[in-house]
């Protein structure tokens, strides 16, 4: 998961406190001829952080003239934080982020071309679908390592008293499925109750990954490389289901609209709510703060006419271009990144690896806490359609997340949805696009 604070002040404020951290770690080591490595990691969640620093903990027990120095960045302040690091010159070696925010670095020649550097066995073990998502014009910018999918958590003891339908990773509900099942259980949870929350406070990045399952794409790349929007009816499927539980259906409340995923579950745990798509790591904050008796259970979203296939922006892990150690920073990413450690990691992270040896590993395969069905879904996992469009901060921003909220909230209808994410989406793309 990552979290963002609501103000560049703050933003700005914590990536300079993290370049001086990171300067000054390079002044407290002698001149002895061990060659240290800056990493920055993103981990915040306790077992998370625990499981990045035990890492570098093995390494550098192992590796005496190659050592590696952690350093805490924040999902907050990342892409301030490495904009200022790189116009000083004082990037870390080995830097954490998401796929979605390389774009600019990689263009920028920030990030070194990591091709010459893999090791064989790295790059067989992530499929091909992971790396495109890292892959700027020809070169690998970053190893995709860790993935995210939208999962549907159920309250286990509404859907049993229903009758309904469960489905499962082999017979998956349709979205057409999903509208019926989600009138037939708030009918049968009665007043005030509802079959689905929506927490949409963010709603672009949903909308355009679950309409992956529908054959959605948004985003077309024309013979040139440009990239323009169109929306289809294979784009409208999953907003349209969304729109009509809210507005027609009125099996999913307005109020959770401009919701983040944790303000939805105290409603979840009273029983307001059946069921809610949710990101496969919210799992660990259900997990602990559910109440004593509380059953719950991960299903997998819905399918479309491309199944259950859905699109990510995996965490990942690139070396700075500026970096003299970038050899010895891909000998420390092949350590961090061996099967086994790519487990603790997911674990720590309660995400999913892309590994595929990583992905078989029966701990990741286990029923309990909806491990399985989160690695059935992996499988099926594709690159964001938003991935690698520059402008798309600003076309998600100005344009399309004011439409969708609206859209979703029955204040416009499906053809000024269209209109707004094409006509005025494509003049912001277009600026960004001029040869």
């Amino acid at each position: 998961m990552r979290r963002r604070l609501p103000t560049t002040l703050t933003a700005l404020t914590a990536a300079l406190a993290l370049l001086l951290t990171g300067c000054a770690g390079g002044d407290e080591h002698p001149d002895d001829g061990v060659v240290r490595l800056r990493f920055q990691s993103l981990a915040w969640q306790k077992e998370s952080v625990d499981a990045n620093k035990q890492l570098v903990a093995e390494w550098n027990a192992a590796h005496p003239k190659v050592q590696v120095d952690y350093v805490q960045g924040s999902w907050d302040s990342v892409h301030d934080q490495l904009l200022t690091s790189f116009e000083g010159g004082e990037a870390p070696d080995i830097i954490h982020d998401a796929s979605d925010d390389l774009a600019d670095f990689a263009y920028g020649g920030d990030l070194a071309d990591l091709r010459p550097l893999l090791p064989e066995r790295l790059r067989a073990d992530i499929p091909a679908s992971s790396w495109e998502t890292t892959t700027f014009g020809e070169g690998v910018h970053g190893i995709p390592f860790l993935q995210e999918p939208r999962m549907i958590i159920a309250n286990r003891k509404i859907l049993e008293a229903s009758g309904v339908r469960v489905p499962t990773p082999e017979k998956p509900w349709s979205w057409s499925e999903f509208r019926q099942i989600a009138r037939d259980l708030t009918t049968a949870m009665g007043p005030g109750r509802y079959a689905v929350a929506w927490p949409l406070k963010e709603p672009v990045s949903v909308s355009l990954n679950l309409g992956v399952s529908a054959g959605g794409g948004l985003f077309h790349r024309g013979a040139d490389g440009r990239v323009t929007v169109d929306f289809t009816e294979a784009d409208a499927v999953v907003p349209g289901t969304v729109h009509d539980q809210v507005v027609t259906d009125r099996t999913s409340p307005r109020t959770t609209l401009g919701s983040g995923g944790s303000d939805t579950l105290p409603g979840f745990f009273a029983g307001k709510y059946a069921m809610v798509p949710l990101g496969f790591a919210y799992r660990q904050q259900i997990a602990q703060q559910a109440p004593k008796g509380f059953e719950w259970t991960v299903l997998p979203a819905p399918a479309g006419s491309e199944g259950l296939a859905q699109g990510v922006s995996p965490q990942t892990l690139s070396i700075a271009e500026d970096s003299p150690y970038k050899k010895e920073a891909m000998e420390f990413l092949d350590f961090f990144l061996r099967p086994a450690n790519m487990v603790r990691l997911a674990r720590g992270d309660w995400m999913l690896p892309t590994g595929r040896a990583a992905l078989a590993d029966p701990s990741l395969r286990t029923a309990r806490d909806g491990w399985a069905v989160g690695a059935e879904v992996a499988e099926r996992l594709r690159p964001a359609p938003a991935q690698g469009v520059r402008g798309y901060p600003e076309w998600k921003d100005k344009v399309a997340t004011p439409a969708f909220q609206e859209y979703y909230s029955g204040a416009i209808d499906g053809a000024e949805l269209r209109r707004r994410l094409v006509e005025d989406g494509n003049r912001v793309l277009a600026r960004y696009q001029r040869k």
